[in-house]
């Protein structure tokens, strides 16, 4: 969801997109975004264990021993995994690691690279 500036002539919250345009239905006033205008995209917001915040295609490191399960051998700390994916969901992280193969990680266990 974005949330959309307020009108700049009558302070109205009700703005809407039309194409490239701002418009403000009680007033009638039209405008473009520009970049001074602060607009958040909400979405997915995944936090490494230092706090920084993670996105897709990002490098992270593991910060600690995991057991797999079905694996003969953990997860060793240090451990690089690149072009992580981020996900909904208790596991967040999806990753491909070389000889484990495709992995769901927590990102309170990864620091970002």
């Amino acid at each position: 969801m974005i949330n959309l500036p307020n009108c700049p002539k009558c302070n109205s919250e009700y703005t809407y997109e039309d194409g490239s345009l701002l418009i403000c239905p009680e007033c009638g006033y039209e405008w473009t975004l520009s970049s001074e205008d602060n607009v958040e995209e909400e979405g997915l917001v995944v936090k490494d264990s230092n706090g920084n915040i993670l996105k897709d295609g990002d490098s992270v490191t593991i910060i600690k021993n995991l057991k797999v399960k079905g694996a003969t051998s953990d997860l060793k700390q240090g451990t690089k995994v690149k072009n992580i994916r981020l996900v909904e969901g208790d596991h967040n992280i999806d990753c491909k690691i070389d000889g484990f193969g495709a992995m769901k990680l927590k990102s309170e266990f990864v620091k970002k690279l």
